[in-house]
């Protein structure tokens, strides 16, 4: 294995994009990348990271699977209050365990991820300024789309976009978007080495592992799989210090083609018999988003590299909100509209979700809050309002706190 110490002046923000990471969740089983990658020209692992983030989108379809192993308790309870049994496809059962999910992107403005179940599927499609989900579960669709207003405004701002006024994020979850967004943060906490190549989706590949310099931060390596042909990462792992033998969170393709998409699967269909609902999604005004800013809870940092530590404060009761719209409209948590990005917020079956309950189910109690704890993050909620999170232990934000 080489090694080469990374010297960039990028910030590494562990606890935002610890938190991106669970939320996503993307992972594979360790088996899915096999050592017989044969040989491939040599090249240096800052080289190599140079490639991987200028590299240009690549139109593909392929299989995903998921895995996330957070040491979380047994949600399955809130699960199904949420979703339904575990065997229906649904967002919702990505909290834990093992899924498979179908991609498909022409690496611009269109897409659609399928969340297969043993029994149904939950399908996004992504087309400019809308969005459509079906669940085959039950027949439901809701189509999302801007006001003819705000496809405008969406309209001048794209026109600002492609003559490089600014740039905006976006992207569905991918292991691309995935290993950008780690990547991007690498700096002078940690150091960047490769690994023996590997064959992952058929496909021969180097692998970036990078390491922290930190020994107090739960994140012990992410290892990145980065196929050798179109610098396209086709599998993240992010392991786990606690545990060596297997990743807590991985993504991955199993089986990966380079081409553009048919027209027929990037193009919306309503299946027959479906049900749909039809959601305006309300962008706020320029005014709103001044009040927004203001009304904004406060946010601190504290320490540096993969041991940083994000404290902000949300208005007190917040966390003990009975459901997303009453969370909502606590003042400085959502802007005017809260009641309708709430609506738009809750279940895909348009359950109500009681995040409290949630809350209770994830975490334990301590001196003045509680805690929830997993593989790779740590969050502290506390009575004051006051919420640290980071990717270091419990202890640690509780000591923080004072």
């Amino acid at each position: 294995m080489t090694t080469a110490t990374v010297s960039r002046h990028t910030r590494w923000a562990v606890p935002g994009i610890a938190a991106a990471v669970v939320v996503a969740g993307f992972a594979v089983q360790p088996l899915l990348a096999s050592a017989d990658a044969g040989d491939l020209p040599a090249i240096s692992a800052d080289q190599l990271l140079v490639e991987v983030l200028e590299a240009e989108p690549q139109p593909l379809s392929g299989t995903v699977v998921y895995t996330a192993d957070l040491g979380l308790p047994d949600l399955s309870e809130i699960t199904k209050a949420v979703s339904g049994p575990a065997l229906t496809a649904d967002p919702a059962n990505l909290l834990a365990g093992t899924s498979t999910l179908r991609v498909w992107t022409d690496a611009d403005a269109r897409s659609r991820v399928t969340l297969q179940g043993t029994t149904s599927e939950f399908s996004v499609v992504h087309d400019r300024t809308q969005a459509w989900t079906y669940s085959s579960a039950d027949g439901a669709v809701v189509h999302y789309a801007l006001s003819e207003t705000d496809q405008a405004r969406v309209a001048q701002l794209q026109a600002l976009v492609e003559a490089g006024a600014f740039t905006v994020p976006g992207g569905m979850p991918t292991p691309t978007t995935v290993a950008d967004d780690l990547l991007a943060q690498v700096g002078e906490h940690s150091t960047l080495s490769l690994d023996a190549n590997v064959k992952v989706a058929g496909r021969s590949a180097y692998q970036l592992v990078l390491t922290p310099t930190s020994t107090t931060t739960l994140v012990g390596r992410v290892t990145v799989a980065v196929d050798a042909q179109t610098r396209t990462p086709l599998q993240v792992a992010v392991w786990s210090r606690a545990d060596t033998q297997s990743p807590a969170l991985q993504v991955g393709f199993t089986d990966v083609r380079f081409a553009m998409p048919s027209e027929q699967v990037l193009t919306w269909s309503t299946p027959a018999g479906a049900t749909v609902k039809e959601v305006t999604i309300p962008l706020p005004s320029d005014t709103e988003l001044a009040g927004a800013e203001h009304a904004a809870p406060a946010v601190s940092v504290t320490g540096t590299g993969w041991d940083q530590v994000l404290t902000l404060t949300v208005p007190a009761g917040a966390l003990d909100a009975q459901d997303l719209t009453a969370l909502a409209t606590a003042p400085g948590i959502m802007p005017e509209k809260a009641q309708e990005y709430a609506q738009i917020a809750q279940g895909p079956h348009g359950a109500a979700v009681d995040p409290s309950a949630l809350l209770d189910q994830l975490s334990t109690p301590v001196a003045g809050g509680r805690v929830i704890s997993s593989a790779l993050l740590s969050v502290l909620l506390l009575d004051d309002g006051r919420v640290l999170l980071g990717a270091v232990p419990p202890a640690t934000l509780v000591n923080l706190a004072g």
